[in-house]
């Protein structure tokens, strides 16, 4: 659970996907079209993927994605959605220093 902790904070916005997730390949775009550059871990292809996949169940994630933005787990494809139908997720990526206005 620490590797995926210290990769998780260790850019302004980190989802952990896999390749084939369709839902992961849309959080990354919805974060990208505010002009994040997120950094990604593909769990399925990464060398320590299956250790990182039960760190983030241990976490309560689904496990992908998992999003961490400004240091904090968010949480799922749930949780990103809902920040975004509630215009927070602008804001959020504006404290994490992952966007400039």
């Amino acid at each position: 659970m620490d590797m995926v902790m210290k990769l998780g904070t260790s850019s302004a916005v980190v989802i952990f996907t896999k390749s084939s997730c369709c839902i992961s390949h849309s959080i990354e775009t919805l974060i990208r079209s505010f002009g994040a550059n997120p950094t990604i871990y593909e769990i399925d292809t990464h060398p320590n993927g299956k250790k990182m996949e039960k760190a983030l169940m241990k976490l309560g994630c689904q496990p992908t994605p998992a999003i961490f933005i400004g240091k904090e787990l968010v949480g799922g494809a749930n949780e990103i959605m809902s920040l975004n139908v509630r215009g927070k997720l602008k804001q959020l990526l504006i404290r994490a220093n992952a966007i400039w206005v």
